[in-house]
């Protein structure tokens, strides 16, 4: 398991946090899904050999936000 943090553009409030939050959760390989409002940051603990970044990437865009 290794510590990814992904910089997320256009979280403002608690819906945003939980859309992110369930949309990485449901994929294969993601342990555990922390975001930070405040700096637009999300910390995912994943294994690697199962999700990819981009898995992740589209995950979060396809709720509606930018990944940078």
């Amino acid at each position: 398991m290794e510590t990814k943090t992904l910089n997320v553009e256009g979280m403002t409030c608690g819906h945003c946090k939980a859309a992110v939050t369930n949309a990485l959760n449901e994929l294969e390989g993601v342990k555990n899904v922390v975001v930070h409002l405040e700096t637009g940051k999300v910390e995912v603990e994943v294994d690697s050999s199962k999700v990819t970044d981009e898995d992740m990437r589209e995950a979060i865009e396809d709720q509606g936000y930018d990944v940078k």
